[in-house]
Protein backbone atom coordinates (compact mmCIF):
# COMPACT_ATOMS: atom_id res chain seq x y z
CA UNK A 1 0.00 0.00 0.00
CA UNK A 2 1.46 3.40 -0.78
CA UNK A 3 0.56 6.23 1.50
CA UNK A 4 0.20 9.79 0.75
CA UNK A 5 3.49 12.00 1.81
CA UNK A 6 1.25 14.26 3.77
CA UNK A 7 0.00 11.71 6.36
CA UNK A 8 3.27 11.00 7.22
CA UNK A 9 4.39 14.44 7.46
CA UNK A 10 1.41 14.59 9.64
CA UNK A 11 3.08 12.61 12.96
CA UNK A 12 5.51 14.75 14.77
CA UNK A 13 7.83 12.20 15.63
CA UNK A 14 7.96 11.37 11.48
CA UNK A 15 8.91 14.98 10.78
CA UNK A 16 11.13 14.80 13.82
CA UNK A 17 12.93 11.75 11.79
CA UNK A 18 12.75 13.99 8.89
CA UNK A 19 14.73 16.62 10.38
CA UNK A 20 17.47 14.35 12.35
CA UNK A 21 18.38 12.54 9.20
CA UNK A 22 18.16 15.54 7.27
CA UNK A 23 21.43 16.45 8.34
CA UNK A 24 23.16 12.91 7.98
CA UNK A 25 22.14 9.02 6.99
CA UNK A 26 21.59 7.25 9.65
CA UNK A 27 20.69 3.79 11.43
CA UNK A 28 17.60 2.97 13.08
CA UNK A 29 19.24 2.43 15.92
CA UNK A 30 20.78 5.83 16.02
CA UNK A 31 17.45 7.68 15.51
CA UNK A 32 15.81 5.72 18.10
CA UNK A 33 18.05 6.97 20.28
CA UNK A 34 16.52 10.73 20.29
CA UNK A 35 13.50 9.72 21.18
CA UNK A 36 11.90 8.42 24.25
CA UNK A 37 9.86 5.35 22.88
CA UNK A 38 10.54 1.84 21.65
CA UNK A 39 12.80 0.85 18.87
CA UNK A 40 9.91 -1.31 17.19
CA UNK A 41 7.63 2.56 16.97
CA UNK A 42 10.61 4.03 15.41
CA UNK A 43 10.56 1.02 12.99
CA UNK A 44 6.83 1.58 12.26
CA UNK A 45 7.40 5.59 11.63
CA UNK A 46 10.44 4.41 9.21
CA UNK A 47 8.16 1.71 7.33
CA UNK A 48 5.81 4.54 6.89
CA UNK A 49 8.23 6.97 5.58
CA UNK A 50 9.84 4.36 3.40
CA UNK A 51 6.23 3.35 1.59
CA UNK A 52 5.83 7.54 1.31
CA UNK A 53 9.14 7.94 -0.46
CA UNK A 54 9.73 10.01 1.89
CA UNK A 55 13.18 8.35 3.00
CA UNK A 56 15.21 5.27 1.64
CA UNK A 57 17.56 2.57 2.92
CA UNK A 58 21.32 2.12 2.05
CA UNK A 59 22.92 -1.14 2.95
CA UNK A 60 26.26 -0.54 4.28
CA UNK A 61 27.48 -3.89 5.03
CA UNK A 62 25.49 -4.82 7.52
CA UNK A 63 24.22 -1.54 8.62
CA UNK A 64 21.17 -0.14 6.98
CA UNK A 65 20.83 3.61 6.76
CA UNK A 66 18.17 5.59 6.06
CA UNK A 67 18.58 9.00 4.10
CA UNK A 68 16.30 11.90 2.74
CA UNK A 69 14.64 11.95 -0.40
CA UNK A 70 15.27 14.99 -1.42
CA UNK A 71 12.80 14.61 -4.60
CA UNK A 72 9.89 13.95 -2.63
CA UNK A 73 10.43 16.49 -0.03
CA UNK A 74 9.97 19.30 -3.14
CA UNK A 75 6.36 17.66 -3.96
CA UNK A 76 5.63 18.92 -0.47
CA UNK A 77 7.26 22.52 -0.56
CA UNK A 78 5.79 22.47 -4.20
CA UNK A 79 1.95 22.13 -2.81
CA UNK A 80 2.77 24.55 0.25
CA UNK A 81 3.74 27.31 -2.68
CA UNK A 82 -0.01 27.34 -3.83
CA UNK A 83 -0.77 29.19 0.71
CA UNK A 84 3.22 30.67 0.39
CA UNK A 85 1.78 33.17 -2.06
CA UNK A 86 -1.58 33.62 -0.58
CA UNK A 87 0.29 34.48 3.00
CA UNK A 88 2.71 36.69 0.89
CA UNK A 89 0.08 38.98 -0.50
CA UNK A 90 -2.04 39.25 2.61
CA UNK A 91 1.29 40.22 4.61
CA UNK A 92 1.82 42.74 2.29
CA UNK A 93 -1.75 44.18 2.06
CA UNK A 94 -0.83 44.57 5.73
CA UNK A 95 1.77 46.20 5.31
CA UNK A 96 0.70 48.40 3.19
CA UNK A 97 -2.54 49.24 5.40
CA UNK A 98 -0.41 50.21 8.24
CA UNK A 99 1.68 52.53 6.47
CA UNK A 100 -1.25 54.06 5.18
CA UNK A 101 -2.23 54.27 8.98
CA UNK A 102 1.13 56.00 9.91
CA UNK A 103 0.87 58.74 7.83
CA UNK A 104 -2.69 59.48 8.67
CA UNK A 105 -1.38 59.90 12.37
CA UNK A 106 1.44 62.39 11.49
Amino acid sequence: MRRDIFQAVADPTRRAIIALIALQAMTPNAIAEHFDTTRQAISKHLKVLTECELIKQEHQGREIYYQLEIDKMKEIDKWLEQFRKIWETRFLQLDNLLSTLKKQQK
